[in-house]
């Protein structure tokens, strides 16, 4: 059975043990929240020129691309961002000592079938822990416009601590980051880049819809099984996604069920309060320290293969 917790009042520790656990937060628009969203409409706006949830309307695809080229990279590296999350953070009660957070990403999960591909990859099913992440990732979503159960995201709740076989054997992170994010901009209708999936059929009958506010946010851990909803509006969901991880925890986490990926995502996160990385020597450390999974999809392959 999985928790979710609306506006819950819980300390940081318990609420990232709960987490851990497979529970969910929901949070209603807070302050920084809202000013986040605020500010990323208002960028988004600048550089389509018109309201963004219906550009996709109003533009090719080609020229909507250029735009994102500019628009993704400028946002994730804007001293704004730097300056509204860790507010956020504060907001909602975060370890100022022990949070560290990454850059922010804007997500576009375009109506129908007019983009899904690089810049605007529509996600499948997956667990963020298949790409590298410590057990103790957390993860941060806010719409930046409002969204309907139609275009937002979905949990599958039934896989939190059921293995799936799945490709994140062939995930090193650091090769993503030199190849596979350069590689986004040149991606077409069908993205051929190499992502973590699941490999084998999903019962997604019981997936959870969940909607928020913009300004209110989703929390979840890494290890919850997620995906982008087949957005049958006739609107671009735009949203907001960033992660976080507590010092304490970077040995703990959640239950490693099912991932087998290599490298680590641990030089991107910045404290809280002084914005600064984590040591190099910790960063290498953890790069050996992702907990072996229950489940190898790997050695199951390999034991098929000599039957």
């Amino acid at each position: 059975m999985t928790n979710i917790y609306f506006d819950a009042k819980h300390d940081d520790r318990l609420r990232c043990q709960n987490l851990y656990d497979g529970a969910i937060y929901i949070y209603s628009p807070t302050s920084a929240g809202k000013a986040l969203c605020e500010f990323a409409a208002e960028f988004c706006l600048q550089k389509f020129g018109c309201h963004p949830p219906t550009a996709q309307h109003e533009i090719c695809v080609e020229q909507y691309v250029e735009i994102l080229k500019t628009l993704k990279p400028e946002f994730i590296h804007h001293p704004e961002c730097k300056r509204l999350i860790p507010r956020l953070l504060h907001e909602l009660g975060c370890d100022n000592q022990n949070t560290y957070f990454d850059v922010p990403r804007i997500r576009t999960a375009c109506a129908g079938d007019y983009l899904t591909s690089g810049l605007a990859y529509a996600f499948k099913p997956h667990r963020d822990t298949w790409y590298s992440t410590p057990m103790c990732q957390l993860n941060w979503w806010l719409p930046v416009f409002p969204i309907e159960a139609e275009n937002g995201m979905e949990f599958y709740f039934d896989y939190f601590d059921q293995p799936i076989q799945n490709s994140s054997y062939e995930f090193n992170y650091q090769d993503w980051n030199n190849m596979g994010r350069v590689q986004a901009h040149n991606q077409g209708k069908v993205d051929k880049r190499v992502q973590s999936e699941a490999l084998e059929d999903l019962n997604l009958d019981n997936a959870t819809r969940v909607v928020c506010e913009p300004g209110g946010l989703i929390l979840f851990s890494a290890a919850q099984l997620h995906g982008t909803v087949a957005n049958t509006t006739d609107v671009t969901r735009i949203s907001i996604d960033f992660r976080t991880v507590n010092r304490l925890d970077l040995n703990g986490g959640a239950e490693n069920v099912d991932s087998e990926s290599t490298g680590t995502t641990m030089m991107d996160y910045l404290q809280l309060s002084s914005l600064e990385h984590f040591d190099e020597e910790l960063v290498e450390e953890m790069k050996n320290k992702i907990p072996e999974p229950n489940y190898s999809t790997q050695q199951k392959l390999s034991l098929e293969s000599h039957q």
